[in-house]
């Protein structure tokens, strides 16, 4: 008699929780139905902000080297993208998570930024220097100690040829203090 009323028990509980399961489901549909539609416009809203933002880019750096204006469309479309994973989040009732998760996320960029200062300081002055009309390859110039001819100018480095050596240098380092030697450009044959 106690083993058919443990069994009668058991499945009781089994009942309450498939009840409990279905009904936390049925609850939680029109959030998911929701969530679906909002990722199904976000998807179509992302491609036509990205097709707008890639030509934005392609008008601003039009004379730069495509990787560029690669680089800059992709992080410009993981932040969005990232953006719309914590309104999904939000969507579904998940604020909290969502919040915990863009508050993580400010503390790993900002951890990151401050690792990667060196190489952001050099790429920002990278982009100066391809952009200055008076650093160009074939000019004559003196950064530091060292004068020599401008080989290659690179987002994070710029190659001069000392003395039969190339040098490279910290684009950081050179665009602080730079001296260009006016006549001396030995790659155009006008000077």
């Amino acid at each position: 008699m106690a083993i058919a009323q443990t069994a009668g028990e058991t499945a009781g509980i089994v009942e309450q929780a498939i009840e409990r399961f279905v009904g936390d489901i049925a609850a939680a549909l029109p959030r998911l139905i929701a969530g679906l539609v909002f990722l199904l416009l976000a998807v179509v809203g992302l491609k036509a902000v990205m097709v707008v933002v890639r030509a934005l880019l392609g008008r601003a750096f039009a004379d730069e080297h495509p990787v560029y204006r690669r680089f800059l469309g992709r992080l410009v479309g993981l932040l969005l993208w990232f953006a719309v994973a914590l309104a999904f989040l939000s969507v579904l009732g998940l604020s909290r998570i969502a919040a915990a998760l863009g508050t993580a996320s400010g503390f790993v960029a900002l951890g990151i930024a401050y690792a990667l200062s060196g190489m952001i300081e050099d790429a920002v002055a990278g982009i100066y220097l391809l952009r200055d009309p008076d650093f160009m390859p074939g000019d004559t110039v003196t950064s530091g100690e060292k004068t020599g001819e401008v080989k290659t100018i690179e987002l994070r480095k710029t190659r001069l040829e000392v003395d039969g050596d190339t040098l490279v240098r910290a684009n950081g380092k050179i665009e602080s203090e730079w001296t260009k030697h006016e006549g001396e450009r030995t790659g155009d044959p006008a000077h």
